[in-house]
């Protein structure tokens, strides 16, 4: 039985460039076998039982020559799996993707193309160029720069380029600059013709160096520039100074890293992604269910007997709904209860099931919640607080001296995540990191724990801290970090505001 290949483009990098098709066949892929300049973040979204193979090729680094990469595509499509071939770009621009799909028509089997976003025309883009403007050119050609090493002439027609095409993109030809430069003045093109080098275009590492044809190597040569990187000759060049607009975001660069588990760092990624930062995800915990649900078990049987229920974040209220609907009960059950929650993002999840909270805070604390319950009578009221073990117990206390009955269950828990703690600690030594954020207190413990206490010090010298409220900043001075931004607004969005205000005052 034979499965099918599709042949996808994965984008220029920037993993939000991948189209709707694309992202869908990587969803339901059995096997990916990706490229080096697929974006990572892209694998993600694959199956946790599919298979992912990496077979790119870096700087003459391959690491299965093109014959076995097809050899592979099809070994795997013939055990009737769903195969992703995910190539950077485009497939069909330079990608060799055309050979690929001529392997498995000879191989009889059932194959798509599913196109993507070349870097030919975003990383121009994301650099300020439009590669065609009515007032400087209505032509673009695409041209490798580095054509096939066993032919013994080159098969481009270099004078008809400089006579009849107003733009030229070259992909792959940063090794070959010099030679490529002196092949188009040969041909004709003035050496004051600008010239722009867009190196991993379309990510916050994208670097962009610009000149002439007589300029452009020595200037590339004094930037350090290695690949990938795209070569744009043209006047459209000149509008680069205007329609820059990508390298100007304010967190453009800034290599942040985000501590959050993983399930729920998306909106913080998003968020400082989409302001230019490079996010470098290390997440020091994972939410997990508590090792006995007897006691939640136990309280949801008993909800009638409560007049509160009390949320303290967005994980309380998720485990809490599940194993409600787990032992066959909906939200008709609470029906006769007053919630409380804090903070917006754990309001918005409660109302997600269908309830809109009684009491919802000021700030977004256990001490504000204590404040809020000050206008209610509390004296013989049942209260249940389903949150984190191990949790803070100034809400609890609070309430019971006040007089309320609280039933205080474990309805998860957080364990540390140490993966990738060697590459963190590379990066911090070799001070690749400008700021690390602390979403709780928590975090901010797992994070401290991945650091010998012997090179704490030198590790975090020269790195900022962010911190998402006040209690999570003093855990973090208790620990020996020295926090440079606290959120005003103990929310993401206020994270993220207070950190801009802080790197672009």
């Amino acid at each position: 039985m034979k499965g099918s290949v599709y042949l996808v483009g994965a984008g220029p990098g920037d993993p939000e460039l991948i189209t709707v098709k694309g992202l869908e066949c990587i969803r339901k892929a059995d096997v990916v076998i990706y490229d080096f300049l697929a974006a990572p973040g892209l694998l993600a979204h694959a199956p946790k039982e599919a298979e992912i193979l990496y077979v790119g090729k870096k700087g003459g680094d391959h690491t299965l020559s093109q014959e076995a990469i097809n050899a592979l595509i099809v070994e795997k499509a013939s055990q009737g799996l769903k195969v992703v071939r995910l190539k950077g770009g485009d497939p069909y621009i330079f990608g060799r993707g055309g050979e690929e799909a001529e392997v498995l028509v000879d191989a009889g089997i059932p194959y798509e193309v599913v196109p993507g976003v070349t870097s030919a025309i975003a990383a121009p883009a994301y650099a300020g160029i439009p590669l065609t403007h009515r007032a400087f050119t209505s032509t673009v050609g695409f041209i490798t720069g580095h054509e096939d090493p066993t032919k013994t002439a080159s098969g481009i027609h270099w004078d008809a380029l400089a006579r009849g095409m107003g733009t030229l993109v070259f992909l792959m030809g940063m090794k070959n600059l010099e030679n490529l430069v002196l092949r188009l003045k040969a041909a004709g093109l003035s050496g004051s013709t600008p010239v722009a080098l867009v190196r991993w275009g379309t990510t916050p590492d994208q670097v962009t160096v610009t000149g002439t044809l007589d300029t452009v190597v020595e200037a590339a040569g004094e930037a350090g520039l290695k690949p990938p990187v795209v070569i744009v000759v043209g006047d459209v060049v000149r509008l680069r100074e205007k329609l820059g607009w990508f390298e100007k975001k304010p967190l453009f660069g800034k290599r942040i890293v985000v501590t959050r588990a993983r399930a729920q760092a998306s909106d913080l990624v998003q968020a400082l992604s989409g302001l230019g930062a490079r996010c470098l995800e290390y997440p020091t915990i994972r939410i997990v269910a508590p090792d006995d649900f007897a006691p939640l078990d136990t309280a949801i049987e008993r909800l009638d007997t409560y007049d509160w229920l009390v949320f303290t974040s967005v994980n309380g209220v998720a485990f809490f709904f599940e194993r409600l609907f787990h032992k066959g009960k909906d939200v008709r059950a609470l029906g006769h209860i007053k919630t409380a929650v804090i903070g917006p993002a754990t309001r918005k999840r409660l109302l997600e099931f269908g309830l809109k909270s009684d009491l919802v805070p000021e700030s977004y604390r256990a001490e504000s919640v204590v404040a809020a319950f000050s206008r209610e009578p509390l004296q013989g009221a049942a209260v249940l607080l389903p949150r984190a073990g191990k949790a803070r117990p100034v809400l609890p206390e609070a309430l019971k001296k006040r007089g309320a009955i609280v039933d205080e269950v474990v309805a998860y828990r957080t364990e540390a995540v140490t993966d990738g703690a060697e590459s963190l600690l590379q990066l911090l030594e070799e001070k690749r990191v400008d700021l690390i954020t602390f979403t709780s207190s928590s975090t901010v413990k797992h994070f401290k724990a991945l650091l010998p206490d012997h090179r704490f010090p030198a590790l975090m010298e020269g790195i900022r801290v962010a911190s998402i409220g006040p209690i999570t900043s003093d855990t973090a001075r208790r620990l020996g970090f020295t926090v440079h931004i606290t959120a005003e607004t103990f929310t993401v969005p206020g994270l993220v505001e207070a950190i801009l205000r802080h790197l672009n005052p």
